[in-house]
């Protein structure tokens, strides 16, 4: 008999973020870090790495308003039509070599909500976490302005402190959140950059 996944039946975030017009329940996890750090900010230019299914893409896209600009990539098509200031390329959002991550840039924000899939070995998905989130952080560097800052999801475990020390090389601030969205059976967090600094 297979254990019932924690993961699930709606909760009170997922049937709020249909309500509100999301397709996803991690769109609060964004408002609640852009509301402790104050990330996001009309007429900004942002990229949203692995956007799919577009929850973090539309919340960004609704702050940095007709004057911003936001680039989404995934290998996933989103699932949530986006407004005008937004577009979406179908691609490896990880890639350097990916000319269409220029398209905005030098950007105010990089985000990053990323996971990789799943297997039920948590040292496994712990250490492919790592990987993603690092990639993700070296296209920030390349790509965000002096003074940008970097969102991404990593799951707990022992590479946590040298995914902390990779962002603290290049940010002024690092934080780690927990947003309250957080189910209580993930051990994912979210590591912030703030104030990139100048490139040497």
């Amino acid at each position: 008999m297979s254990k019932k996944s924690p993961y699930k039946g709606p909760d009170r975030f997922t049937i709020a973020a249909k309500q509100a017009g999301y397709p996803a329940r991690s769109v609060f996890k964004l408002e609640e870090i852009d509301r402790r750090v104050k990330l996001l900010r009309p007429g900004m230019s942002v990229l949203d790495l692995g956007a799919s299914p577009g929850s973090w893409s539309l919340y960004a896209a609704q702050k940095i308003g007709r004057n911003g600009h936001l680039l989404a990539m995934d290998l996933k098509e989103l699932e949530t039509a986006l407004p005008a200031q937004a577009t979406f390329f179908t691609g490896d959002a990880l890639s350097l070599s990916n000319e269409a991550l220029q398209t905005y840039a030098p950007y105010d924000v990089v985000l990053s909500d990323m996971a990789p899939n799943t297997t039920g070995n948590r040292l496994g998905d712990q250490t492919r976490s790592f990987e993603l989130f690092m990639r993700a952080v070296d296209v920030a560097i390349e790509l965000l302005a002096e003074g940008g800052a970097f969102v991404g999801k990593i799951f707990m475990g022992e590479d946590l402190p040298l995914a902390r020390a990779h962002v603290k090389k290049h940010f002024a601030e690092e934080r780690l959140i927990r947003p309250e969205g957080t189910r209580s059976v993930s051990y994912e967090l979210f590591c912030i950059g703030l104030l990139r600094r100048a490139k040497t």
